[in-house]
């Protein structure tokens, strides 16, 4: 019992990332495009309607826990290239900034460790992959 809780809590928890920030991107596409523009990303509106959806979907499916080991790789691979992306070798001309990017980039990091351990250990009991609704359920 202790074991689903803290996968439920885990998910949770890593989907209290991902679901705001894919709403935010959505419900402000000007400002999402402008900011991946910034950052020199070929076709910005793409990637922000992209990022987005992806976000917010990734998100759902990992807070009910369906599918959940595939989309936990996914995300793990999102994060560490959306910290990559978005942080590496920002604010060199400012040393605060520089710093902050660093640990943005580092908390990127972190998130995909989380994301690759729920891979690992799978949704858990109380999910929709425990309850025997996705592919590779997790009948743990």
């Amino acid at each position: 019992m202790a074991r689903n809780a803290l996968l439920l809590v885990s998910r949770l928890l890593l989907a209290a990332l991902f679901v705001p920030s894919g709403f935010q991107a959505l419900s402000n596409i000007a400002g999402t495009t402008s900011y991946f523009a910034g950052l020199g990303l070929p076709l910005p509106t793409l990637a922000a309607w992209g990022t987005g959806l992806f976000e917010l979907i990734a998100g759902l499916l990992v807070l009910v826990g369906f599918q959940t080991r595939i989309v936990a790789l996914l995300l793990a691979a999102f994060s560490v290239a959306a910290g990559f992306i978005g942080h590496y070798g920002q604010g060199a001309d400012d040393a605060t900034l520089s710093f902050m990017h660093q640990q943005m980039l580092m908390k990127d990091i972190a998130i995909a460790g989380g994301f690759l351990a729920l891979a690992m250990a799978g949704a858990g009991a109380w999910s929709a992959d425990g309850r025997g609704l996705g592919i590779g359920a997790d009948v743990t």
